[in-house]
């Protein structure tokens, strides 16, 4: 079963707002729920630092995954965002 990983990284100044803008985590959190709850995101993983993520979707292509990752309220703050197809083994 195929899967995209997508690893993003916060830029510092990014950071900074993030943690000054008490709604914008809430508003991210909202995607990564409805997308959990409609079964296209498999895992989501952040850093004990809060700067980096790892989030797995499953039945979507590559195309929708970034459609999706680009609607998010941090994406303009990334400053690195990584797509891996992978084969799930087990």
């Amino acid at each position: 079963m195929e899967r995209i990983l997508v690893q993003i990284s916060l830029s510092d100044s990014g950071i900074e707002t993030i943690k000054s803008t008490p709604d914008l985590p809430k508003r991210e959190m909202e995607f990564v729920n409805q997308w959990k709850e409609n079964q296209i995101l498999e895992s989501f993983f952040i850093s004990v630092s809060k700067k980096d993520a790892v989030l797995i979707f499953q039945s979507i292509d590559e195309a929708k995954t970034k459609e999706l990752i680009e609607a998010l309220p941090y994406y303009p703050y990334m400053s690195k965002v990584e797509y891996h197809h992978l084969n799930k083994q087990f």
